[in-house]
């Protein structure tokens, strides 16, 4: 797996049209924090008991075409979740995963708040809100 900031994300993502865009937080997350534009949305793991999608890689690969070779650019809240969740589409057969550092919000500052330090959003990348 490789490592993108979320500018070098915008950029890979923007080389290479055919690459997947997956978002992996939860539906709550996706909907009510706001995501990047043009994402799709496959939750590694959601509420309410927080236990992991024994169908991830399956509807990851649903989306990519039944490619493990097609790009998969994995983004979470902060850069962690979707490093897990690309382990398992590796285990899964996927070749070419990549996570974005430092996800949509950012890691947390001094005062334990996201977004004033990096992220996607922080870095001015578009986002939508449902």
């Amino acid at each position: 797996m490789e490592h993108l900031t979320p500018k070098e994300a915008a950029q890979f993502l923007h080389d290479n049209p055919s690459a997947l865009f997956v978002d992996c937080r939860s539906e709550m997350e996706f909907f009510f924090v706001g995501h990047p534009a043009g994402v799709s949305h496959v939750s590694w793991n959601d509420g309410p008991d927080w236990e992991i999608n024994p169908h991830f890689v399956g509807e990851v690969r649903k989306l990519a075409g039944h490619s493990g070779d097609r790009p998969v650019v994995l983004i979470c809240r902060s850069g962690n979740r979707s490093i897990d969740a690309g382990h398992a589409l590796e285990a899964g057969g996927f070749t070419r995963v990549f996570n974005v550092l430092h996800g949509f919000e950012g890691e947390l500052d001094d005062t334990h708040h996201r977004g004033s330090m990096n992220g996607w959003r922080f870095e001015g990348l578009p986002w939508e809100q449902c």
